[in-house]
């Protein structure tokens, strides 16, 4: 077997040119996982600066979040699927590119809309962009140990991507500007660029042969739409026409991409597969699990500085532990997994987690950081990282390689969609109990409200899982035609923003 260079998955045995492009690939592919990762963490702290800045609704602000995380969720296999199609370089290229140039949009926006369209923008690129970085390992690095320990490395640095946002954007906004969590994407992004467009070689797979674009169209636009109409209720009421379009809107392009996927030779989402139980219920479960997990990151942000009064830099060093408990709980799930079982441990994950917004659900105006931020925060983001492990392990469960990473895509995309959703909700649970009053003494109790009403969708989680959940634990296969993305579904893995890896599949009922 070959040796590689420094646990980085560059085979030694290379010649000195082949090794240079070999670490030009592995260096672009990091990056780009860097910066997709990061994007979804980074703004969490400087929120109450753009807010300021633009004069954003407190309901409107969590668009500044939602509008990447819904078009890079419901974007991401249609992007690899595009990879696939016109060739890794190109599509990387084109993403890193469209990902780079938003960025320094939404760093000069002037207005709220510039910012939130700018967002949704860097959204697509990050869609096009995640999938390519996987592939251009995948297809680049000899398949073997330089393989698994590239993709290793892949791996570590979109968790520490995750892990990072909260500081990152804590030390630019304090010390620069919060336009600063997005310039810096700039500098770096035309450097991997031109990096990139040298160095790499192009390859594309020639079985893939259309795109779903209707689909991929349908599932954001319907999301988005429902999102929407959650967050009009909070000011026009659950009865006013305002809300009520929307909501109804969104289901109709919903059960339109259910349709549009039956029909679909190359559908974007076979739908055939969440006839196993294994599939369907750990998707549903992530999906649960991600209303209201996401959202936390987002409340103690708000809580830590618009009710505490830290800094930013201050905020961001205080969620540390939040975000190595989230590594620590993903990365110790496996040793857990092998001697309680998936189920047990997705549950108990699932079930710390929901005692930890219990737990927060006590913030008040003078909570001192041991017990009002450190001690629940450490609880709920260790639980959510027990459980997402076991519950990826039974998603991508099959014996079929060539589904693997497919059903890694579905799972990422579930879990996004999940905390894009859950964070409308959420939001507007809490605008609503603070009724337009901005005190510190109101946004607490609204935060508190939200962090209550994640714990009971987490305890919803939990008796879904003690029933739905398969029991046993080994492969499945099902007879039929498998959807051809290739690997890049892996892009799923994504999610260790939040600390999740991605384990062998192994799980049926």
């Amino acid at each position: 077997m070959a040796q590689t260079s420094a646990g980085t998955g560059i085979p030694s045995t290379l010649d000195a040119s082949s090794k240079a492009r070999l670490w030009a690939v592995v260096l672009a592919a990091c990056a780009g996982q860097f910066l997709v990762v990061l994007d979804v963490s980074v703004v969490n702290v400087a929120l109450p600066s753009m807010r300021r800045t633009l004069a954003l609704s407190e309901s409107g602000l969590q668009w500044v979040l939602n509008a990447y995380t819904l078009t890079f969720a419901g974007l991401m296999l249609l992007g690899g699927r595009a990879a696939d199609l016109f060739g890794r370089k190109a599509v990387f290229l084109t993403g890193l590119a469209l990902f780079t140039a938003a960025s320094l949009a939404g760093g000069l926006a002037q207005e709220p809309w510039h910012l939130l369209a700018a967002r949704g923008v860097q959204g697509m690129g990050a869609a096009i962009l995640a999938p390519a970085t996987l592939t251009l390992l995948t297809t680049s690095v000899p398949e073997g140990s330089a393989r698994t320990k590239a993709v290793a490395t892949w791996s570590a640095v979109g968790a520490g991507g995750g892990a990072a946002g909260g500081l990152v954007g804590g030390v630019l906004t304090d010390t620069l500007s919060w336009r600063w969590v997005l310039l810096i994407n700039v500098p770096v992004g035309a450097l991997v660029l031109v990096a990139a467009a040298v160095w790499l070689t192009e390859s594309r797979e020639t079985t893939v042969r259309r795109l779903d674009v209707p689909g991929a169209l349908l599932v954001t636009l319907g999301l988005g739409a429902v999102a929407y109409g959650i967050v009009r209720t909070d000011t026009a009421g659950w009865t006013a026409p305002s809300a009520l379009g929307p909501l109804f809107a969104g289901l109709a392009m919903l059960g339109l991409f259910v349709a549009v996927e039956a029909r679909s030779h190359e559908p974007l989402v076979p739908l055939r597969l969440f006839r196993r139980r294994a599939v369907s219920s750990a998707n549903a479960s992530i999906f649960i699990n991600g209303l209201a997990t996401f959202a936390m990151w987002y409340f103690l942000s708000l809580y830590t500085q618009n009710v505490l009064h830290y800094t930013p830099l201050q905020a961001g060093f205080a969620m540390i532990p939040h975000s190595l408990s989230i590594v620590l709980g993903s990365k110790s799930a496996p040793y857990l997994m092998a001697r309680i079982g998936d189920r047990a441990l997705a549950v108990t994950g699932t079930a710390m987690a929901g005692l930890g917004y219990v737990w927060q659900s006590s913030v008040h105006t003078g909570g001192g950081y041991a017990a009002t931020i450190l001690a629940p925060g450490v609880l709920m983001a260790l639980g959510a990282g027990l459980a997402a492990t076991p519950l990826a392990t039974i998603a991508t469960a099959t014996k079929d390689p060539g589904e693997a990473g497919l059903l890694s895509g579905l799972f990422g995309t579930g879990r996004t969609m999940g905390g894009a959703l859950g964070l409308a909700v959420l939001s507007t649970v809490a605008a609503a109990r603070t009724d337009g009053h901005e005190n510190p003494a109101a946004l607490a109790d609204g935060y508190g409200t939200a962090f209550r009403t994640g714990a009971v969708v987490l305890a919803a989680s939990v008796l879904f899982m003690l029933f739905a959940l398969p029991r046993r634990t080994e492969p499945e296969t099902v007879v039929g035609e498998v959807g051809e993305v290739g690997e890049v579904g892996e892009v799923g893995e994504v999610g260790d923003v939040e600390g999740t890896a991605s384990e062998p599949a192994r799980a049926t009922e």
